[in-house]
């Protein structure tokens, strides 16, 4: 009832539907902490099955995420180089940055490589990956201690606990801008699910298009990543789970994993917050934590098509 009459008083709409004003207090908790962490967990979520989707279809690789092409680790890079240096305020920033970075990094990899193929960008997406990783373990080894220590782990477990109405804005701009762009194009990725040499066929600029979509796929995961920081299993898991309920045709698969994704990160987030109160989890925990054995069933139900 609070969060309605919450709702209600901000939108203006209080003394039309005869809405009393929720007390100071509770207005605040329900205005400037809960909603904010709900919308934003909403928007990561259905964000991530998303670019889990696009992934696994333009890499055919069932084992793709959101993350495969050094996404996660160059935004964790950019993330703990700002937090060892006390400059929170530009942790969103320093992760987009580094997500583009890797993107471009693994991309260019590929391309000197020869033909963007999907075996030559998956290779390239893991070289930048671990360069990544590595570099982060070393400044988090040489450099942070104390509070620091502390913000750095909570990142680089995934949380959505210091949402504010700006992270709903980038998370929920993104996916409402570029989420939108890659939910329109299923008959694309329905071509690509045959091969390069079926798409090309089909009247597909093939290398042009994995270009594209690789590059809107790594601006949704970087918006996304900067507001959260890493959060596992939900670009894998999902897209596998919608898919057998709809089968492999995009146009359906793609909008409901978007549903699917953002109702489960924000139940995870719920239980991440709840389970252990007043204690809070990194909701990367609970994610891991039931994905691990839904994609376990998940393999077992598919394992005839494996």
């Amino acid at each position: 009832a609070d969060v309605w009459r919450s709702i209600v008083t901000h939108l203006g709409a209080g003394p039309l539907l005869g809405v009393d004003p929720v007390p100071l207090l509770q207005d605040g908790t329900v205005w400037q902490l809960r909603l904010p962490r709900v919308l934003t967990a909403a928007a990561v979520g259905a964000g991530l099955a998303l670019c889990g989707v696009v992934m696994q279809s333009l890499t055919r690789n069932p084992l793709a995420d959101p993350y495969l092409l050094g996404l996660s680790s160059g935004a964790s890079l950019g993330a703990v180089l700002v937090l060892v240096l006390g400059a929170t305020v530009l942790l969103p920033v320093a992760a987009f940055v580094g997500a583009v970075a890797a993107l471009a990094a693994a991309l260019l990899l590929a391309g000197a490589l020869g033909a963007l193929t999907p075996t030559r960008t998956v290779l390239a997406g893991l070289a930048v990956s671990q360069l990544c990783a590595a570099v982060t373990s070393f400044v988090i080894f040489w450099s942070a201690t104390g509070d620091s220590y502390r913000e750095i782990l909570s990142w680089l477990m995934g949380s959505v606990a210091g949402a504010t109405w700006s992270s709903v804005a980038i998370a929920g701009g993104a996916v409402l801008v570029l989420g939108t762009v890659l939910a329109s194009t299923g008959s694309v990725l329905d071509a690509f699910t045959f091969g390069d040499t079926a798409a090309a066929a089909l009247g597909l600029a093939v290398n042009r298009t994995r270009w594209l979509l690789l590059v809107g796929v790594a601006l949704l995961t970087g918006a996304l990543v900067s507001v959260s920081g890493s959060i596992g299993f939900v670009g894998l898991i999902l897209p596998h789970a919608v898919r057998l309920v709809t089968g492999a045709r995009h146009r359906l698969l793609l909008p409901l994993s978007a549903l699917c994704g953002a109702t489960f990160l924000v139940w995870a987030d719920t239980a991440a917050r709840t389970v252990f109160a007043p204690r809070e989890l990194p909701v990367g925990i609970v994610t891991a934590a039931i994905g691990a054995p839904v994609f376990a069933v998940v393999l077992w139900r598919g394992r005839r098509s494996l």
